[in-house]
Order: C-alpha cells, then structure tokens, then sequence
C-alpha cells in the first residue's frame, strides 16, 4: 500500500474539536462519548439530514448507540430535529444544532461580561487606594499582572498589602506581587498563612512582635 494512501485512511473522517468547545465541555453536562458525537456533528455543519444509518456508520457505532446520543442531546437541549422541504419540494428530517450554537454564544458573552467587570473592579479599587486616575502607563502595568497570570483576587491582597503598609503605589505592588509568585502564593488563603508563619518565626525568636510586613520577609 503506498504511503500517500495510508494518510489518506488515516484522516479520514476526523473529528475536530476546536479548542474553547474542548474547554465548555464540563459545562455541557454530557459523557465523553455523547460530546465526541456533538463534535461529529459540528463538523459537518449546522443543519444534518436525519439519516441514522448514515450517522451510525460515519461514526463507526450501532443505530441503537446513535440513537441514544440524539436522545440526550435533545434532553440538554443542545440539539433538535426539524423538518423541512427541501429544493424538490420533500420533507425531509434535519439534525439542527441552532441550540448548542447559542448556548456557546451565550457562554462566550457570560465570559467577556465577567472579565470585563473584574477588570474595571481591579481598575476602580486602584484608582480609589491611589486617590487619582490611571495613566496610559499605570494602566499597562495592570494589564501585565492580568496577562502574568496574577489573579483579581491576589491582585486585590496586593493592594490591601500595599495600603496597609502606606506605601499605596503601582511599583510596590508589582514588588509584593513578584515576591509572593516567588513563595508561590496565588490565594487570598495563601497570604494569610504566609502571615501567620511569618508571625510564629518571629515569637520563636523571643522578640516583639510587630506588625507584618511582608518586605521583612521577602528574602526566606
């Protein structure tokens, strides 16, 4: 068998399953057979002639397998059999995926709503700590510690940091940021049991304990 024919057998049929689809699946509540089926029908478009045979044989499974897919993807509402004349005027049976593609546009605006508004939170409590607007530049910096992989909640304990410590300002918050990345503290939980260790070194050594702060501790 010639090389040019093997790849030809190896791709067909693929099932493509586009990465943000791969990432909603636990949203779908559905198996992982059912989703791959989904994915199946996905690619080949967004109305499918209800053609069982067919179906079960381009997906290399039983009638009975298939016809259990279709039954759950209509009960979660992601699919739904229409029918309609066709070009010669026949009624024929369409898989229509119209529901799943909304509820993925729904969950793509539910998404971009929910980072926008942790964005403008993240903007509106630095604006509100520091007692004056952005610039163009302190704005860029704020989208770095996002595009950094800092969370909005580690970000807020930063500034709470910062705040408590009067040294409101961008650069001493990136400061506490980079060092607790370091310790590998990314939760609001994580800070305060860097704190509390903090506190119980310091009573071991029989001094007095001051306030915590964490630049005291920055080199461990």
């Amino acid at each position: 068998m010639k090389f040019g024919k093997i790849l030809e057998i190896v791709k067909e049929n693929n099932i493509v399953i586009p990465m943000y689809l791969y990432k909603m699946f636990p949203k779908l509540e559905i198996n992982l057979e059912t989703f791959l089926f989904l994915m199946y029908l996905n690619g080949k478009g967004q109305f499918i002639i209800f053609d069982i045979k067919r179906l079960s044989e381009e997906f290399f499974c039983d009638i009975k397998k298939v016809m259990e897919y279709i039954s759950t993807l209509q009960d979660k509402k992601l699919i739904e059999l229409k029918v309609v004349k066709n070009d010669k005027n026949i009624i024929e049976e369409y898989i229509s995926l119209d529901l799943f593609y909304e509820k993925v546009s729904m969950n793509i605006i539910e998404e971009l709503n929910n980072e926008k508004e942790d964005t403008t939170n993240i903007f509106e409590i630095l604006e509100s700590e520091l007692g004056k607007q952005l610039s163009p530049i302190e704005y860029e910096i704020v989208k770095a510690w996002k595009n950094s992989n800092y969370s909005d909640e580690i970000i807020k304990e930063a500034i709470k940091e910062a705040v408590y410590n009067g040294v409101a300002n961008l650069r001493y918050i990136d400061k506490i940021l980079y060092e607790w990345a370091k310790k590998n503290i990314k939760t609001k939980e994580d800070v305060e049991k860097n704190k509390r260790q903090f506190r119980e070194k310091e009573k071991s050594k029989k001094v007095d304990v001051f306030d915590y702060d964490w630049m005291e501790d920055g080199n461990d």
